[in-house]
């Protein structure tokens, strides 16, 4: 059971960081220090969001950040219809928690990692959402389990779309797959974990991520379901599948997966600028798996 009281020994980690974090320069995080469990509760974590913006009050923009674009959207014609948003993007544990998942998002959603104020890079947009760690170390303390997310923001998100693409980073270790599994092949630790109750998203995922060079398992698949059930994104709860369909599709990247996607994923800034033909490679193939869900989705 997760304690309703974030613990002392956290409270106290947490001060220093956020000290240190004030202090000086934010410095990124090597990804190796950040394991993630998509839906299993860490008794030291915060029980919700709600709690870790009361207890971290004042320091949003140095402990952590917040960031979000919904697109203005209007219809106002009698005799024509137009277009909606109907896929959002999350990285519920970005910046120094999860590595790369930020400039993923933001990617997928059709946006430069290194300008997220800027327009947009690409035809097609997302509306997006990105809770970011910033401390200089220790940012898993900032995590909170997916199913236990309760920022408004997210979940009007979530609530207000059709599709959900939830992405996460996890190490390739805690996947626990036994050495007669079909991964590693040729010791090949990249690896995309599809999940959510969305089986038309994670098919088309895990097919576009495949032509794309990316291993991928379908994680509710009766190969992999047992054995990935932790992170397979099924909980009712998180975010992926609070849509209006009740579905979504999620992404546990491993951390040789989201490093790869960088000439130097060592720190924030340098992931904004080091983006490379993989990342490419990552986040078109990502955008035509939203692309194929979103054609089943006419507007009638």
């Amino acid at each position: 059971m997760t304690s309703d009281k974030p613990s002392a020994s956290r409270r106290t980690v947490l001060t220093a960081l956020a000290a240190a974090a004030t202090a000086g320069p934010l410095l990124g995080q090597l990804s190796s220090a950040t394991p993630a469990f998509a839906e299993t509760t860490d008794p030291t974590e915060y029980p919700s969001n709600t709690r870790m913006y009361q207890e971290l009050a004042g320091q949003e923009g140095t402990s952590f950040s917040r960031r979000y674009r919904r697109h203005e959207k209007f219809d106002l014609k009698m005799s024509e219809k137009y277009d909606f948003p109907r896929t959002a993007i999350l990285a519920l544990h970005g910046g120094g928690i999860e590595i790369g998942t930020t400039e993923l998002c933001l990617g997928i959603a059709g946006y430069s990692p290194a300008d997220s104020d800027g327009p947009p890079v690409l035809p097609t947009t997302h509306d997006y959402f990105m809770f970011e760690g910033l401390l200089s170390s220790g940012n898993r303390a900032l995590h909170v389990t997916s199913k236990n997310c309760d920022d408004h923001v997210a979940l009007s998100l979530a609530a207000s779309h059709l599709n959900v693409l939830s992405l996460h980073g996890c190490q390739y270790d805690q996947l626990a797959l036994p050495a007669t599994a079909d991964y590693p092949p040729g010791n090949d630790r990249r690896l995309a974990v599809v999940g959510g109750l969305n089986p038309v998203f994670r098919a088309a995922l895990v097919k576009e991520l495949r032509l794309a060079g990316f291993p991928a398992v379908d994680s509710l698949s009766p190969e992999y379901a047992s054995l990935l059930k932790n992170f397979n994104g099924d909980h009712v709860d998180n975010p992926c599948n609070r849509t209006m369909l009740r579905m979504g599709a999620q992404l546990e990247l491993t951390t040789e997966l989201r490093e790869s996607l960088f000439d130097n994923p060592t720190s924030r800034g340098n992931r904004a600028t080091t983006w490379n033909g993989e990342f490419v490679k990552f986040r078109d193939a990502c955008r035509r798996a939203v692309a194929t869900v979103e054609a089943g989705q006419p507007i009638l």
